[in-house]
């Protein structure tokens, strides 16, 4: 039979069998597997948590010093890249409860009965964001994008916590504040009545300066730590100087022994007053979730994996829509312990130390200035009323040392408010919206700087509604209002992370005290808005 010549010949022996293939390097411990080139796709891992939003990837957490860059980390590495997230945290708290809220109370009513207060909150609110950074650091997901998770849904929870929150820190009392502080500073003289016009404009123009310093910064997160540093740091240094070289030993007695005993309420002083203390010492008790986004941006465990929000100078970052989580592993469980130990240090080393030195150096001044003067700050010169006091007698340099001082820290408050706004919007309608995403090609910036100059806009008509110390009461209260729901967000989320992230029953048990707490005051606080009438006076 004659082949065909386009066919081979056929062979009666079999052909030889192929040389098996080698085997495959093993995988280091903690290294993604990936497959080769001629592998058939299969199907992502997934973490489905929640309702209403797409189920969360999975990939392994890194190590530590692979996201900061450094060889190993020790004290001098955590100093430098490590802490960050907090220092944006403190500088907003450091000017409500602590400039404004905390001395005119302290003022007005001694340390009894109102110390113990600031610092139960500040100890609550500290156990309180930790729980809220675990979910932060678990998935990558910032709170806003989280909470869209929980049952109902998204359709639900990210419009209701974006209310809450732009409800209460739209109205600018801090930036109000800030530019009461820089007209006197100007000036060289407290404004007069019909000169407040020109304080809100200054207010306006110090929030101009946060949107160039988010402009100019290659990524916006750090740009905010790096101007805390500095702003925290330098208040917290003058303050502490001057603080000892003024106030009396039997001052600074009172108001530590002040802090940690437990004592009535002094006479006269109602619910909402304590509760727009309790509110804003250490930062804005049930909201505390809405400056928690930098652990993200940070890098913080999975955070490194889903992305950062850079600034015009930063060049193009994308951010995942959907967080991404990690298996139980033995290498991942070990890297989450160091992660939380870190978490640990930014949130109880910095956070909780700088909010009660925060709280302490401004009340016990304000304590010494008030017996020293026979006076006591109002709502209208509580921004201006330490450097007034401290100016007649010590002199004008004292004066203008103390005015910018408050600058400086009411600032550093508006400076993190303002830009939390923005962000957390721009990260809520990213994760939410495929439509923007494709509008926007992928790039939160194009939403995130134009929107930002919105919400200036909004604050600079807000400005006009009340004196600023009014504005910032009204702000605490309405934090103590996010306590009644939040606390049980988290519990659902935390409860459902991978094992290793699950937070212990203890710490639910903190979470209830926050609602308990912060509920109470901003049920009187209620009351007293619409009834004109304490609930509860002392």
């Amino acid at each position: 039979m004659v082949d065909s010549p386009d066919r081979e010949p056929v062979s009666a022996d079999p052909p030889p069998s192929p040389a098996p293939a080698p085997a495959p390097d093993p995988i280091p411990p903690g290294e993604p597997v990936r497959p080769g080139p001629d592998a058939v796709a299969a199907p992502a891992a997934e973490y489905p948590l929640g309702v209403s939003r797409p189920p969360l990837g999975l990939e392994d957490l890194p190590e530590p010093e692979e996201v900061f860059k450094v060889r190993r980390l020790g004290p001098l590495q955590i100093v430098q890249f490590v802490i960050g997230p907090s220092l944006i945290a403190l500088g907003i708290s450091v000017g409500s409860g602590e400039w404004l809220l905390g001395p005119q109370a302290v003022g007005s009513f001694g340390f009894v009965g109102v110390g113990w207060v600031i610092t139960v909150s500040a100890l609550l609110q500290t156990f309180y964001n930790v729980e809220i950074s675990r979910y932060v650091v678990a998935t990558g997901e910032v709170p806003i994008v989280g909470f869209g998770r929980v049952p109902p849904g998204w359709k639900f929870w990210v419009p209701f916590s974006l209310f809450v929150f732009y409800f209460a820190f739209i109205f600018g009392g801090w930036a109000a504040g800030a530019g009461q502080g820089l007209f006197a500073l100007i000036a060289g003289r407290v404004h007069e009545p019909d000169e407040v016009q020109w304080t809100r404009l200054l207010g306006i123009g110090l929030l101009l300066v946060v949107f160039l310093i988010t402009v100019l910064a290659r990524r916006i997160s750090r740009a905010l730590e790096l101007a805390n540093w500095v702003i925290i740091g330098s208040l917290i240094a003058v303050l502490l100087v001057v603080t000892v070289a003024v106030v009396p030993g039997s001052v600074w007695l009172e108001g530590v022994s002040g802090l940690v005993t437990p004592a009535a309420p002094p006479e006269g002083i109602t619910a909402t007053q304590l509760g727009g203390l309790a509110g804003f010492t250490a930062l804005a008790s049930g909201l505390n979730w809405y400056a928690m986004n930098h652990y993200r941006d940070k890098g913080y465990g999975m955070g490194h994996r889903v992305g950062f929000l850079s600034g015009v100078r930063g060049g193009r970052a994308e951010v995942r829509p959907v967080g991404v989580t990690f298996p139980d592993t033995p290498v991942n469980r070990s890297r989450w312990k160091r992660w939380y130990r870190l978490l640990m240090i930014d949130l109880w080393g910095v956070f909780f130390v700088g909010a009660m030195l925060g709280m302490l150096l401004p009340t016990v001044l304000m304590a010494h200035l008030v017996v020293s003067s026979g006076e006591a700050p109002t709502p209208a010169n509580v921004p201006t009323f330490a450097a007034e006091q401290l100016g007649a007698q010590y002199g004008p340099a004292m004066f203008a040392l103390m005015l910018l001082i408050g600058v400086l820290v009411l600032f550093s408050t508006q400076l993190g408010i303002f830009e939390a706004l923005v962000r957390n919007f721009t990260d809520a309608v990213h994760a939410t919206s495929p439509r923007l995403r494709r509008l926007i090609e992928g790039d939160p910036r194009r939403f995130y700087y134009p929107y930002m100059l919105v919400v200036l806009a909004v604050i600079a008509v807000a400005m006009h509604l009340a004196l600023p110390a009014e504005l910032v009461q009204i702000s605490a209260n309405m934090s103590n209002f996010g306590a009644l729901m939040f606390p049980f967000v988290l519990m659902y989320l935390n409860s459902r992370l991978p094992r290793p992230a699950r937070p212990r029953p203890w710490h639910y048990v903190i979470l209830v005290l926050n609602f308990l707490f912060f509920g109470f005051f901003f049920v009187n606080f209620v009351y007293e808005f619409f009834t004109g009438a304490a609930l509860v006076r002392f």
